[in-house]
């Protein structure tokens, strides 16, 4: 290992071993390959992108190397976490991010607009942490492909701080590092022209600005159009269309262009700084919680959306679009009601335009219910309309009037006769739509007309945990009703970090101690994922505060091996047990040193976990696991609350073995001066000494030398 290596004292540095066998490529990337794999010890999924040195430049990973120990320490809700190097695979290791990025998902979903403006808002969110370090941490390479999505479709900004300027760099050698990586449309137009000055945080601004564009349009900027061409365009002042964004869009959306437009512009000293733009997309986000009908898949009809509670497979019936006809014999019918002229309507309507099937099977009631007007609806039913009648693709005018939130037109059907149990062709019934929209009068219309709270779509889902996903705490349903992994609401709106939800879910009465097909409860998902405010809640509540997964691990557990300092915190002061054993018998002090960090183990330590305690397969002391991690701090705060330095495990290796082992040159030195002994042999009849020599770590050959002298 050499000194670059040396220096990643808090940073783990994972061996191929670490990981089971079956890695799973994912994706082909301009310099190598990512791939999905999983650690043998925690059973956790993490994402590895392995470099090809000979596609890159000579130094390219060498400066990964230095710079991710730094970007580990960048912890944000929207930056993907880095957790340390594989260098035997010459890799990153990071978090896993099961939905890919946010370019494949424009290209394959038509997003709903409260989705997009989320998207938006949790962008800026995290552009903003990153900006807000001292001195800002510049992307220089935010673009689609870079913004991965969670389990739930949270987004999290990847890539950050692998693109640098040098004080001595030219222009043209930092163009090359930009479009060699396919940035050219994201790329502001004064690092094209004569202007000196290096880039700054306006850089990424402008950046944003062309995804705020994809996200809004789904298109991609400057779509066929040479280098030359978007360069020459973006240097006179032009964009990517407005006229690409639908026609479709709400009143709200010309706000968020108006954001768009003032983070690419021209003149880089009026570009905003993302601390204002978080305030602006937060409001506007806020305003557009509601959803609304959407459309499902972009192109391909046929294709099932994974994703039932983004993207609803209705297609919203447009009125004026379809009835864009000669208004002769039935079709005239439709015109007075696109035309709003219910008087008429009313009037014209006879019984034989009740049973005629228009296009797609809709039917006379299917276009009264989505013209909004109840009487006309009244008037159509008392011709004999079949209220239960459905589309080609399902819907019947009770899911029409519920996607529109049409509350009069809903009491109505549902009085003549509606079935609440009815689905459309996904399964999707009523309540379903209700329950995403986060519609609570509705919600409780259906309940009350006997819609069944636990019914579930083909992806299995339920409508309460549709309500939870989009964080509507007001509606109610089931609260114990559980999916195919047997996830509760509450262990989604605990993993997620909906506080709100969580309180509603646990007055309704919900079994707080529910386990999933993991045996995590939420508790675990709650500490999983550092959500201290819902530990506190649930164990104020009486959660089990050392309830056990199946692989034997407690909620301080996993707050531990994620480094989630204030939830441990939390935990232990409400009845967590800093030295339960998990599997293997390691306690949350092993899981700490092995990977959540030395700020955990100090308050492990603090609050009385024993620093001697050994696990049972291989014997190994919390000081073993620190000194394999190469942690100096975590050794140093095991040592000072006494942790035995000259510990054996079951191969009778002490922590100096492991260190010089490892060529850990500050741990060695540490150990030494707190009384190691070099004289043991670990159960091959080694001394400390005879490992750093087998193992050709020089440096602490001549430490240990010096100690035998």
């Amino acid at each position: 290992m050499d000194c670059l290596d040396r220096s990643l004292w808090q940073f783990r540095n994972f061996k191929k071993d670490d990981f089971e066998a079956d890695w799973i490529k994912v994706a082909e990337c301009r310099f190598g390959q990512l791939y999905q794999v999983k650690l043998k010890l925690q059973g956790e999924t993490c994402a590895l992108k392995s470099f090809d040195t000979s596609l890159c430049a000579t130094n390219f990973y060498r400066r990964i190397k230095e710079e991710a120990p730094y970007m580990a320490k960048v912890k944000h809700r929207y930056i993907v976490s880095i957790y340390g190097l594989c260098i035997e695979a010459t890799a990153v290791v990071m978090e896993h991010m099961s939905n890919g990025s946010l370019n494949n998902l424009l290209a394959s979903h038509t997003l709903m607009w409260p989705k997009k403006f989320q998207m938006i808002h949790e962008v800026s969110m995290g552009m903003n942490f990153l900006h807000s370090m001292n001195p800002p941490l510049l992307h220089l390479n935010l673009k689609t492909s870079n913004i991965l999505l969670d389990d739930h479709l949270h987004v999290k900004i990847s890539d950050f701080g692998l693109i640098h300027w040098k004080e001595d760099m030219s222009k043209k050698l930092f163009m090359e590092q930009l479009t060699v990586r396919g940035n050219i449309c994201y790329i502001p137009p004064e690092t094209f022209t004569q202007c000196p000055d290096p880039p700054g945080t306006t850089f990424d601004v402008y950046s944003f600005g062309i995804v705020i564009w994809e996200i809004l349009t789904q298109q991609k900027p400057y779509a066929g159009c040479s280098m030359t061409t978007v360069l020459l365009n973006v240097s006179h002042g032009k964009r990517p269309s407005v006229e690409l964004i639908p026609e479709s869009k709400p009143p709200e959306c010309d706000q968020m262009i108006g954001i768009m437009k003032h983070c690419w512009d021209q003149d880089l000293r009026k570009r905003p700084q993302f601390s204002d733009t978080v305030k602006e997309t937060e409001a506007l986000s806020g305003i557009m919680k509601i959803p609304g009908p959407i459309q499902g898949l972009k192109d391909d009809k046929s294709q099932k959306s994974d994703y039932p509670w983004l993207f609803s497979p209705i297609h919203k019936i447009d009125l004026p679009k379809m009835l864009d006809l000669p208004t002769d014999g039935k079709n005239s019918i439709l015109s007075l009601l696109c035309k709003k002229d219910f008087s008429s309507f009313k009037q014209s309507v006879k019984s034989e335009h009740v049973k005629t099937q228009f296009s797609g099977e809709k039917s006379l009631l299917h276009y009264t219910v989505a013209s909004g007007d109840a009487e006309s609806v009244k008037h159509v039913l008392s011709l004999g309309a079949e209220v239960n009648c459905t589309t080609a693709r399902g819907y019947t005018p009770l899911i029409i009037a519920v996607l529109q939130r049409l509350h009069d037109i809903i009491s109505l059907l549902l009085e003549n006769g509606a079935s609440t149990t009815q689905g459309a062709e996904d399964e999707w019934t009523a309540l379903h739509f209700a329950a995403q929209n986060g519609d609570d009068r509705t919600v409780r219309l259906l309940l009350d007309k006997g819609a069944v709270a636990d019914a579930r779509e083909k992806a299995d889902w339920m409508p309460l945990h549709l309500a939870s996903q989009n964080g509507h705490e007001t509606v109610g349903a089931d609260p114990n009703a559980i999916d195919s992994s047997l996830s509760t609401a509450l262990h989604l709106s605990a993993e997620e970090g909906h506080n709100r939800v969580v309180r509603q879910l646990i007055k309704s009465g919900v079994n707080i101690d529910s386990a999933d097909n993991r045996g995590y409860t939420p508790l675990h998902l709650a500490a999983l994922k550092g959500h201290t405010g819902i530990c506190r809640q649930l164990l104020s509540n009486g959660t089990c505060s050392n309830s056990r997964s199946l692989q034997g691990w407690t909620p301080i557990h996993l707050a531990a091996l994620r480094g989630h300092e204030a939830t441990v915190v939390q935990l232990e002061s409400q009845g967590g047990c800093v030295n339960a054993g998990g599997e293997n018998g390691w306690t949350p002090l092993h899981l700490a040193c092995h990977q959540g960090g030395p700020e955990v183990v100090a308050k492990l330590l603090e609050v009385k976990a024993d620093p001697n305690v050994s696990e049972d397969s291989e014997g190994w002391t919390p000081l073993h696991v620190a000194c394999t991690s190469a942690s100096l701090q975590s050794v140093l705060h095991l040592i000072s609350h006494h942790a035995d330095v000259n510990a054996v495990n079951s191969g009778k290796a002490t922590p100096l073995h492991l260190a010089a082992q490892h060529d850990c040159i500050p741990i060695v030195k540490a150990l030494l001066l707190n009384a190691a002994d070099t004289t043991l042999l670990d159960s091959s009849g080694s001394t400390a000494l005879n490992v750093a020599q087998r193992c050709d770590k020089w440096e602490i050959v001549q430490l240990l030398e010096k100690k035998f002298q």
